[in-house]
């Protein structure tokens, strides 16, 4: 089957840096599905690996993890599946990447794609979602009121693959009022078109922008990227007693500004459960069984932006370039061999 992976290490600049490679069919086996990849999209997760993560020897390490797909085969201990079905899923971080042919994912991971999206929109939503919806839901609890504070959230970087979604799905299932930033007009209007109902920027200071919206201190901070950059404005512009939430990796997070407002702090990251098979780990399948319903019923809509033709690693290479250069607007798409 093709695929597309890397032997070394590197800059995406590295005429190796992606490869072209033709390896044996997998089978499926226990909860796994064998699944015929139609289409996938690129995350920050895929440079990432590329950049430092070295195989193991004389093997190619492949990258990708959300797809959407036709299952083709069901292991003896995979449930709710049959061949034919066209699935949707964010994979394991610690298994081969769906940019292949054919993937094997644990069936718990997956669910029915939304009917109403074609694939490539499909292969948008499920790692972001799943990022979205486990911070905003499950470790900031945005349905839990703040004492005190505004009913709104600020998203830090809302034109992102996880802020795109974000903003959407907080107001598909809640009440809160959306604050999201972004620096330029294009990620401003997107922000807007995908029911943020302020759209600020974050390359000004923050707190003296979100008291001018006169609307209280928020009491849920959701940062997706530069969380350093903005540490400082978020301790005074969150709410006491507030939440704060982010997703990225700053090398040096001093979150002692927190302790005077009594500030909890969530750390998100949608591959653990998967990492080390929680016993609910099947709660991502469910998940994005939710988000398809949502989908479905004209609630949110996918956050494809481009689409760079087939997956290659030519179109790969395009792909990761655009994303580590931090320009990126929702998400990327690749379709079919």
């Amino acid at each position: 089957m093709k695929a597309v992976g890397y032997r070394t290490p590197g800059a995406i600049e590295r005429t190796d840096s992606l490869l072209d490679l033709e390896l044996p069919r997998p089978e499926a086996s226990g909860h796994d599905l064998l699944v015929e990849v139609r289409a996938v999209s690129v995350n920050p997760v895929d440079y990432k690996i590329r950049r430092g993560a070295i195989p193991p020897e004389g093997e190619a390490r492949i990258l990708g993890w959300d797809a959407v797909g036709t299952v083709v085969a069901v292991g003896d201990k995979a449930q709710g599946f049959a061949p034919g079905d066209r699935v949707y899923y964010a994979g394991a971080l610690n298994r081969p990447g769906t940019n292949s042919e054919y993937h094997l994912v644990d069936a718990r991971l997956a669910a029915v794609a939304p009917r109403k999206l074609s694939d490539g929109e499909a292969a948008a939503l499920p790692l972001t979602s799943i990022t979205a919806w486990e911070m905003l839901f499950e470790r900031l609890d945005v349905a839990r009121p703040v004492p005190g504070a505004a009913n709104a959230v600020l998203i830090v970087g809302g034109a992102g693959g996880v802020g795109s979604i974000a903003i959407q799905l907080l107001r598909a299932r809640t009440d809160l009022t959306v604050i999201a930033t972004a620096s330029r007009p294009e990620t401003r209007d997107w922000c807007l078109s995908l029911g943020a109902h302020h759209v600020i920027d974050h390359g000004k200071p923050l707190a003296a922008q979100v008291e001018a919206l006169q609307l209280g201190a928020p009491g849920i901070v959701f940062s997706t990227t530069e969380t350093c950059r903005h540490l400082d404005e978020i301790v005074a512009l969150i709410a006491p007693q507030g939440r704060f939430g982010l997703i990225d990796d700053p090398e040096n997070l001093t979150v002692n500004g927190f302790k005077g407002k009594s500030v909890s702090i969530h750390w998100e990251f949608m591959f653990t459960r998967s990492l080390h098979a929680t016993p609910d780990m099947d709660r991502q399948g469910a998940l994005l069984a939710d988000v398809a319903a949502l989908v479905d019923a004209g609630a949110i809509r996918s956050t494809l932006s481009e689409t760079m033709g087939p997956i290659s690693a030519t179109n790969l290479k395009r792909a990761h370039a655009l994303l580590e250069s931090g320009k990126a607007r929702g998400k990327i798409v690749l379709e079919g061999f």
